[in-house]
């Protein structure tokens, strides 16, 4: 249960004053529909509205803030133009213009001979100084009605910075005296305030610098987000570690048969990580894994390998992919070397259906099927298993923690490995992933090629084709990518549709074209035309992202790159990896090209190495976005930003492990703030998740 003294702001944001339904709805929509999703909402800016310079100095464009005597009004001849007042300090006169204004309501605010303080952006026209409609009037003898400082927020159509100001005040308001949750040493180490003077201080900056990630006040709530992080995920981990599971310690025979049929000798980095699942698979506690390897690592016959410790022990194993092209290629690459073993296995996807669909059922009900490979269709109520001890979900990303959860209920106490090809930043696996072990592969097998990036822009296309048209004509396969336009399908879909058809006027028959509009069955019969080679050129877009293995590929040109996140671009240029050949990847731009696209592609063409990249994407999207994904399975942070603050990430990450070894029930004082803190930041959500799971 919420402790009572968070109830005033886990309210929804209708029970302050001056909101309605229709401004309830707005400012839902920019922010949350609760008092606390309101106070998490930060400034973006400042105006300044202290008195500055006399009038003979305003700047042109400037905001102005003064005390001014009113001198003469001007009312208008006509309709359109605009009323008129002339007033001045010691030094200079100004112009104050009103439109569609009522005459007596101006004479009533600005009395000849009165004392004004105004302040609005200067305009110079004709020589004279000039405002439109003024921001602020006061009286001189009332400056304290004029904010010095106005806070400027990030806004939604329909809503305006005064109203959200005259809301914010009342959420600050209604904040209590919390409890103190973090170590007493680290408050004065780093001089932090306590937490409601914290959120006071953010939501009133006297300046520029108070506004940045690193001021005193944004790293105090930033560090408050990440220690509820980071201790829900370490609580989440040690329950996991208490679940009890059940061990699998095989005798090693098939995983011994599978090395002696592989025509390659394992990395040192596949070695190591196949221990370290192992070692958890052999504990008595349910497994919960992250494994992650660039392109081309090797992952699949990791994944094998620790599969077959399952099926040693006389238990079934489960791999489960997003797509079925990537469920495919697994069952491809499994079934062959299972064959030569003696292991038994079987491919599920939605497409299969009918006689076929329910022998497999039937087959793995009885535990004839070794091991199961499949997509999504591996959820549904009908799939049940016999023994079903280990399960392997690829690029898990693309699937919630509840269905991962769900999946793992299907067997009987299951291990549960998570695979990834998408590099990771080191902040994202803590942030992300905290709840779960990690195994890296962080070597790739011996000989293969380096890739030849290339940066070229778009109006050299015509020597891009030629310049294809020679390699295709050496044996060479090629894919030809086109950007995904999310706001437009249809636009990504004639793009795609044009490049194509320009392109068979070149080369004919030999080009194929494939995108997400496709059916499942259209894709994989466009995709096995290309595996076979009678499709030289596939024109796509970025459904190919993930997965697809075609060694004989060796060439990419990604058209428009500068529209693609670094890591996505490092996910296509691996489909070119695949093979031992030397491969070329050509990145092609539009104009005009940003900062951030310009170091994107320059990245991009000086490495290869995919954790480097991820880092390198982190810091020029900031926490926002991740890895070019946008967020279905990440949480993203209201305070905190990774890009910034990976030191206090570190930081929270010892401090939970240090609270949870002192004190693993959050007894003491201090636990029982730090649970106050856990429902502050609703990280009791995924606590209760696991709890379910």
């Amino acid at each position: 249960m919420r402790p009572s003294v968070l109830y005033p702001l886990f309210a929804q944001i209708d029970a302050l004053n001056g909101i309605g339904q229709k401004y309830m709805k707005l400012v839902s929509s920019l922010c949350g529909s609760k008092v606390v999703d309101l106070l998490w909402h930060m400034p973006s800016n400042i105006i300044d509205r202290r008195c500055g310079v006399p009038l003979s100095m305003a700047q042109n464009g400037q905001l102005w803030t003064g005390q001014v005597c009113v001198v003469e009004h001007a009312p208008p001849k006509t309709k359109k133009h605009p009323y008129r007042i002339v007033v001045k300090d010691a030094t200079e006169q100004l112009i104050l213009t009103f439109f569609k204004t009522y005459g007596d309501s101006l004479t009533k605010q600005f009395p000849v001979g009165a004392e004004r303080i105004i302040s609005g952006k200067i305009e110079i026209f004709n020589g004279m100084l000039q405002m439109a409609h003024p921001e602020y009037v006061v009286n001189a003898d009332t400056p304290e009605q004029m904010p010095q400082i106005e806070t400027i927020y990030p806004l939604t159509s329909g809503v305006t910075n005064k109203m959200l100001n005259k809301l914010m005040t009342q959420a600050l308001q209604n904040v209590p005296q919390l409890p103190e949750w973090l170590d007493e040493h680290l408050l004065k180490s780093q001089q932090w305030p306590d937490f409601r003077t914290a959120l006071w201080q953010a939501h009133h900056p006297q300046n520029m610098a108070d506004l940045q990630p690193q001021a005193t006040a944004r790293q105090r709530l930033a560090y408050d987000e990440l220690l509820a992080n980071q201790l829900s995920l370490a609580i989440v981990r040690g329950r996991l570690k208490k679940q009890k599971g059940r061990t699998l310690q095989g005798n090693g025979a098939l995983k011994q048969k599978l090395l002696n049929v592989l025509p390659f000798a394992l990395t040192g980095a596949q070695k190591r990580v196949v221990a370290e699942i192992e070692s958890d698979m052999f504990a008595p506690y349910k497994m919960s894994r992250l494994l992650q390897g660039d392109v081309g690592s090797g992952k699949t016959i990791v994944a094998l390998l620790t599969m077959l410790n399952a099926v040693e022990c006389g238990a079934q194993a489960a791999i489960m992919a997003p797509t079925e092209i990537l469920a495919q290629q697994h069952a491809e690459t499994i079934n062959e070397l299972c064959e030569k073993i003696g292991v038994k296995t079987a491919l599920l996807t939605g497409s299969i259906k009918g006689k076929k669909r329910q022998q497999i059922l039937e087959a793995l009900q009885n535990g004839e099927i070794d091991i199961l490979i499949g997509t999504h269709a591996l959820f549904t109520d009908d799939v049940t298993f016999k023994d079903l001890a280990y399960v392997i979900i690829d690029e898990q990303h693309r699937f919630g923690v509840q269905q991962r959860l769900h999946f793992s209920q299907k067997g009987n106490n299951c291990d549960v490995l998570v695979m990834t090809a998408t590099p990771i930043p080191r902040t994202l696996v803590l942030t992300q992933y905290g709840d779960m072990e990690y195994s890296k592969i962080d070597e790739l097998p011996a000989g293969r090629q380096p890739v030849t990036t290339t940066v070229m822009p778009l109006t050299k296309i015509h020597a891009v084709v030629e310049a294809l048209q020679r390699k295709l004509n050496e044996g060479t396969q090629a894919y030809w990518v086109c950007p995904l336009v999310e706001e437009s399908e249809k636009i990504d879909l004639s793009a795609a549709t044009e490049r194509y058809e320009s392109l068979q006027k070149i080369f004919g028959s030999s080009v194929g074209l494939i995108h997400g509009k496709m059916k499942e069955s259209e894709k994989d019969a466009v995709m096995e035309k290309f595996k076979a080679g009678q499709i030289k050129l596939l024109v796509a877009t970025t459904v190919i992202e993930v997965g697809v293995n075609v060694p004989a590929a060796t060439v990419m040109i990604i058209e428009h790159a500068e529209r693609f996140g670094l890591a996505q671009l490092h996910q296509l240029r691996g489909r070119i990896k695949r093979g031992f050949e030397a491969s070329s990847c050509i990145l092609m731009y539009g104009f005009p090209l940003s900062e951030v696209s310009r170091s994107r592609l320059n990245i991009m063409k000086q490495s290869e190495d995919g954790f480097l990249i991820a880092e390198e994407d982190l810091r020029l999207r900031g926490g926002g976005e991740i890895l070019g994904i946008r967020q279905s399975g990440f949480n993203s942070f209201h305070l905190a930003d990774m890009s910034v603050h990976t030191n206090l990430l570190l930081t929270a990450t010892k401090d939970a492990a240090l609270i949870l070894q002192q004190d693993p029930n959050l007894s003491s004082p201090r636990g029982q703030a730090l649970r106050t803190l856990l429902y502050l930041f609703e990280r009791d959500e995924m606590i209760r998740t696991y709890k379910a799971g």
